[in-house]
């Protein structure tokens, strides 16, 4: 078992464990190490301690936020492009396909792929010399077969470090700012765009990103634009939750839902 799969397993058990509020020992003995070691692992690689993790795990309440955050994600897309120099970035940051380039499956085009591993899981990452295309979580690290890519026709070629450099940016504490070249019909985009205004920790709902985009009855239409997000974790579908405040679901799987949010509320809130 390496260090990413101790971190992954006890994240796992954390979420699963909540509420018996499993001490630092337990946790520790239940991946091998001792309890000095594991806590300065899990920080390493998680960004928050085990304590702050099962806290926000603990105190996570998300029908408070969901209110409290309306308003900012309202205000940053209410105004368009006269959004604040921040925000503007973030929207001129997805380049959407062209489609002829979507058409021809991507035919002459060079795109690299590559596999990394993360505190949730390996990661897939697939990379064009315009942005990123794809990340999902895969611990297979089979081959990639071009036909599950938007880009079936590109040259693919195999570079793990690509993929280790985005997980570093993607999982860490540091510039998170990506260019992505993804494909998706014009609501999609702007959903993901909408995404995109959101700060970490946010959370919003299905109604709130759709009153956002101008379309306050397509809830279930931005639903299926999440599901068909591309790249996991940093267009952030995993901060749209329901309404009653349950996670819901993900593309990926609920239970790593749970852990993104409560990763980003142990980094931002006020729990020790």
């Amino acid at each position: 078992m390496n260090d990413f799969q101790r971190i992954a397993k006890a994240i796992d058990y954390l979420i699963e464990h909540r509420s018996e509020q499993p001490s630092l020992d337990v946790i520790a003995g239940l991946v091998g190490l001792s309890s000095f070691h594991f806590q300065r692992l899990f920080k390493r690689y998680a960004g928050v301690t085990p304590k702050q993790f099962l806290s926000a795990l603990t105190l996570e309440s998300a029908k408070p936020l969901l209110d409290g955050h309306a308003s900012v994600l309202d205000a940053a897309l209410d105004v368009g492009l006269s959004s604040p120099a921040r925000l503007h970035d973030h929207f001129v940051s997805i380049d959407a396909m062209s489609p002829g380039e979507y058409k021809t499956g991507g035919r002459g085009m060079q795109v690299t792929y590559g596999f990394a591993e993360t505190p949730l899981g390996t990661i897939r990452v697939v990379q064009t010399a315009r942005g990123l295309a794809m990340l999902d979580f895969d611990n297979t690290r089979a081959p990639i077969d071009p036909d599950t890519t938007p880009l079936p026709h590109a040259s693919f070629t195999h570079d793990d470090r690509v993929a280790e450099s985005v997980a570093l940016r993607a999982f860490g504490n540091g510039e998170k700012h990506f260019r992505f070249h993804v494909h998706g019909t014009n609501f999609q985009l702007r959903v993901w765009n909408a995404l995109l205004a959101l700060e970490e920790g946010e959370r919003v709902s299905y109604a709130q990103i759709a009153a956002a985009i101008g379309n306050p009855k397509a809830s279930r239409a931005v639903g299926n634009a999440l599901a068909a997000n591309p790249v996991g974790v940093l267009i952030p579908c995993h901060r749209v939750i329901a309404s009653s405040g349950a996670v819901g679901n993900y593309k990926w799987g609920s239970h790593r839902k749970r852990a993104l949010l409560a990763l980003e509320a142990a980094r931002t809130g006020p729990t020790s």
